[in-house]
Order: structure tokens, then sequence, then C-alpha cells
């Protein structure tokens, strides 16, 4: 039986999101309901991809019994909302990174979803691609020796993204790029840092355009992470170095294609992005599991945990409930 998804938010992130699932298997993925703020907008996006239904109402789509898994793809500051919505309602949810803007409600999310014994998964899509399946056998074959850091960059010339620069709907650059900066340093680690050192600058609207992060994680092993929305991008590739070797992620290391490691060059030329996400959404709810083994509830918390660290000490504040 298809996996029957719904979708909240018409914005272009689920855009792209609808695009990759519809060309999948229609056996194993259905697309059957959308949810926008206006009825006009769920009812554009629904004859673009042909879904049968759209609501102009969140509460009324949560209450359609077709829908099993939620994709919720709207700003983040809208993220925690929406989500307690949906599993209040017993959907299944996959939501968007960053999963909230705080530690404190993403625990109250995962809490609940453990109470009402549903699944539930930040949308870290780069966790779920071929080049992390490599580099996870990498790591557990121990050919790099004893790591010791990692670097990760994600530097761009203008982000073309206008709601970036905006503070009133969760702009700034740790959110929507810098956060696979320290997935990254997440995914090797996969624990909390010992010390948080940034510096960083704000623009005008007080949001953070970009900054420096060391991560320092047990025994004395490092991240060096990078991220700018304002300069012409450079490397923005991820490393891993060990004591006896080291893994290369090419650019974009946030959805990757390539990689050199001591086991040799590997091109996984198929690149099928949101697909690998899709997919790995569908074989978790068959298997029963309530979190995704690729990016775990903790591993969510431990990202989590450092942006609100960097955005206090970069002096970013938001005027939400359940912000930092």
């Amino acid at each position: 039986m298809a996996t029957r998804w719904g979708i909240i938010s018409a914005g272009g992130i689920s855009s792209k999101f609808v695009s990759a699932l519809v060309k999948q298997n229609p056996n194993e993925h259905k697309v059957v309901a959308i949810a926008a703020r206006s009825k006009e907008k769920a009812q554009a996006f629904a004859d673009k991809f042909s879904i049968q239904t759209a609501y102009g109402s969140y509460e009324e789509f949560v209450q359609n019994p077709d829908v099993e898994v939620v994709y919720i793809g709207s700003i983040h500051p809208e993220h925690h909302k929406l989500s307690v919505l949906c599993l209040n309602a017993g959907k299944h949810v996959l939501c968007e990174k960053p999963v909230t803007m705080t530690v404190a409600a993403a625990k109250e999310l995962f809490a609940l979803a453990k109470e009402k014994k549903l699944f539930f998964m930040e949308g870290f899509w780069t966790r779920t691609f071929p080049v992390f399946d490599q580099v996870r056998r990498e790591l557990e074959s121990g050919t790099l020796g004893d790591i010791k850091m990692v670097t990760a960059k994600f530097c761009v010339n203008n982000y073309s993204n206008e709601r970036i620069h905006k503070k009133e709907l969760g702009g700034g650059g740790l959110l929507d790029l810098g956060c696979y900066t320290v997935m990254f340093a997440d995914f090797v680690f996969n624990e909390k840092p010992e010390k948080i050192s940034v510096e960083g600058q704000l623009s005008e609207s007080g949001v953070d355009i970009g900054a420096a992060i060391t991560l320092r994680f047990s025994g004395g092993r490092i991240a060096s992470l990078v991220y700018n929305t304002t300069t012409k991008h450079g490397d923005n590739a991820a490393t891993i170095l060990g004591s006896e070797g080291s893994i290369r992620i090419e650019p974009p290391f946030w959805a990757p294609t390539k990689l050199s490691s001591p086991m040799g060059t590997f091109d996984f030329k198929e690149n099928l992005g949101f697909q690998y996400e899709q997919r790995c959404v569908r074989e978790c709810l068959q298997k029963g599991l309530l979190e995704c083994p690729l990016i775990t509830h903790e591993n969510s918390l431990n990202i989590m945990g450092v942006i609100e660290t960097v955005l206090n000490e970069l002096g970013v504040k938001y005027d939400f409930p359940y912000t930092v």
C-alpha cells in the first residue's frame, strides 16, 4: 500500500518536495492533500500536482483520515505549532529543518510524538543521501583511524530567499544554511559538544549574516564550521580528518554526489534529492519505527542545542513563542 502524504504549506520548498514525490512509484507514495494559509493557494498547488484535496485550514486538513504522514514545509517559526496540531490529530510527521526554534520546543514535540506513538523526523535530507551512507561505512570500518577534526562551509553570494533577512519571519543564516554545517559535525561525532565558540556578524535587521563556529568534542576533537549569506561562495565542501586518512565530500556537501576517501573516489551520479528522504520515511513507517535511525531525536536536540547557543552568543533574539 502506498504511503499517503499530506503537505502543509504551498511554498517553494513544498513544491520541490512534492515534485520529487510524484516522480516515485505511485504504488509506494501518494499525495492525498495539501493545506495552505488560503484555499486559493492550496488549490493552485493541488491543480499543479494533481492533488485531490486542498484546504485553506490546517485544522480541517489534519482531520482528513486519508492522510497518513504530513510533510511540514512552512517557515520554521511555525514548525512547533503545526507539528503539535498534526501529532494531536494522530498523524506521523516529517518536519523540515530546523525542527523548531529552541531545544525546549523540540523536546516538547519529541515527547508528544512518543506519547502518541507516532513517527517524527526532522527533515535534514542530507543524512539520507548515498554519499552519507558511504561515509558511515568508512567511519564504521575505521579506515580514518582516530577522528581529529571536521570542517564544513556553507557560503553563498546574495542568497535569493528574501525571508532570510527578515527577523519577523525567523530569518538569519544559521537557521537556514549554517545549520547544515552543525548537522555535519553531529553526524560525525554523534554527541553534544563540550564547548561552543563563535564569532559572527549581524545585519541591520538583527539577524545573523554569517559566523565562524568552533565546537570542541570529547577527546579534544574539533569541528570548524563557517557559513555566510553575503559572500561570494568558495569551496563549500566538508571534510573529516583522521590519524590515518581523510574524507572529502565535494560541494555542495548538503546535497552531495561525490566524495574521496581511503576506500576510493565515489560518484553517485543519480542525485534524487528529496526522494532519498521520502523513501527513508516510508521504510521507517513500514518497520513501525517512531524515529529515523539516520537522524534520531537525540541528534536533532544536539543540533538545536548548538544553534540555540550560537544565536544567544551572537545576540540574535526572536519574538516568537518557544524561541531563543
